[in-house]
């Protein structure tokens, strides 16, 4: 898998240089893969108000919906940090993937040291709140 989004991976990492982050000093990347090829990054962008904070992978989605894509055009997202095991969405990122990227897709998630983990969004975090649920 890591060969396969190799591309993606890195651009992930460039994505971390671009995080502002003042306050808590964790920058994190992440990038997302379209179905035809193209990638879109994200970072992390922190407020001195915190509710205000916008994470990597929240970035990368948001941009990429601003952009005119929708779900069905996501192949892949992937989230670097500088961790010693692989960087977890937090609760608010997986909701978001979990609604704006098809349930197939690949999540992979990475630290420094190039470890990765591989999930499908429906793995990331099954029983999300749906339309469904409103």
């Amino acid at each position: 898998m890591k060969e396969k989004y190799a591309d993606l991976i890195t651009a992930a990492k460039e994505a971390y240089k671009n995080a502002y982050v003042p306050y808590s000093k964790f920058p994190v990347g992440a990038a997302l893969k379209l179905k035809d090829g193209s990638i879109i990054n994200g970072a992390n962008v922190e407020n001195a108000s915190y509710g205000l904070t916008n994470c990597a992978e929240r970035s990368a989605l948001f941009t990429a919906f601003s952009k005119g894509y929708r779900r069905e055009d996501f192949e892949a997202i992937a989230v670097v940090a500088n961790t010693d095991r692989p960087i977890s969405p937090c609760g608010a990122c997986r909701q978001v993937i979990s609604e704006l990227m098809p349930q197939d897709a690949q999540v992979i998630l990475l630290s420094n040291k190039d470890e990765v983990k591989t999930y499908t969004v429906a793995d990331l975090l099954p029983y999300s709140f749906t339309s469904e649920d409103l």
